[in-house]
């Protein structure tokens, strides 16, 4: 039976590059035939990297069947995966998020996660000396996942291995990592082709937070003025997704990258609330700045508080 390899939904460049990576090594050195696929359509940036590297983008799933062996990476929030992954055969996790709990499996089985900044990181601890195996697309994708949930390196979640690894690889690909990260940065701050609603799940988790549940949206850009001049249409939209979601709010985010700060939106009193007692920002109308917050994984959700 071929093992199912994914990540979260709404996939990003690490939930799309981190199955193809582990897909690689379980078929290619582990002799376990096994597959990529995606909970979702990936990102723009994820997009750029898939061509950009010479990748098929993976398949699209709805669910999974009862018994079939899954390898869930870059997650292990219930939330975020298929309706019936309790159902089906978890085999390994590979992530580097917080446990969430809720995730059962039918026999004990291989976790791993690390206090890195990505799951591609950590697939590469795991592989030991096989990774000097990695063939050229393999390791673009592996540069590919570590530049972009670090920010290149400005994000908190960066530690000295990610970056260590990605010099290594950009050095043994020819590549240079500030041109490289300008283009895939570039791919993942054009958002015109998006809906208000697609904009607002692109990139996004739920949580719940004194029993409130929350759609944690980011949207990382080199331009957030174009996400901004938005704002209206997105702040209506929120009420929209909210109740299609089954979620209370939507706390929409936009990190500029170069900036290195985060501005969120404030549609209502609750998220005025949020945003003073788990920022301590001071709100005067419908957005604030949030300087030096770039993080949702170490900086956003460990602190939303109401």
């Amino acid at each position: 039976m071929t093992i199912k390899v994914f990540g979260h939904k709404a996939p990003d460049t690490d939930s799309t590059g981190a199955p193809l990576i582990w897909a690689w090594y379980l078929s290619d050195v582990k002799g376990t035939p096994a597959e990529a696929k995606l909970l979702g359509e990936p990102n723009t940036e994820a997009k750029f990297v898939l061509e950009r590297w010479g990748f098929d983008q993976p398949e699209i799933i709805a669910d999974v069947a009862p018994g079939e062996d899954v390898v869930v990476v870059d997650t292990n929030n219930v939330a975020e995966l298929p309706a019936h992954i309790n159902d089906a055969n978890v085999v390994a996790v590979i992530d580097h998020h917080l446990l969430q709990g809720g995730l059962k499996t039918r026999a004990p089985i291989e976790i791993t996660v690390r206090p890195l900044a990505c799951t591609a990181t950590v697939m590469h601890q795991l592989m030991g000396d096989d990774a000097a195996k990695m063939p050229e697309n393999v390791k673009g994708a592996m540069l590919s996942c570590i530049l972009s949930d670090t920010l290149e390196f400005r994000s908190p979640t960066t530690t000295e291995v990610d970056k260590a690894l990605a010099e290594a690889l950009a050095a043994d690909l020819g590549v240079s990592i500030s041109d490289y990260a300008a283009e895939m940065f570039a791919a993942k701050s054009d958002v015109s082709a998006f809906s208000d609603a697609e904009l607002l799940r692109m990139d996004s988790k739920e949580y719940e937070v004194a029993d409130k549940k929350f759609r944690v949206s980011v949207l990382e850009t080199t331009s957030p003025a174009t996400v901004l001049a938005r704002k209206d249409s997105l702040i209506e939209t929120m009420t929209t997704v909210a109740a299609e979601d089954g979620v209370d709010q939507v706390l929409l985010f936009v990190i500029d990258i170069l900036n290195e700060e985060a501005t969120l939106l404030v549609p209502n009193d609750l998220v005025k609330t949020v945003a003073e007692k788990s920022f301590a920002a001071k709100v005067d109308g419908d957005m604030v700045v949030l300087p030096g917050i770039v993080s949702r994984k170490k900086q956003i959700v460990p602190n939303l508080q109401l």
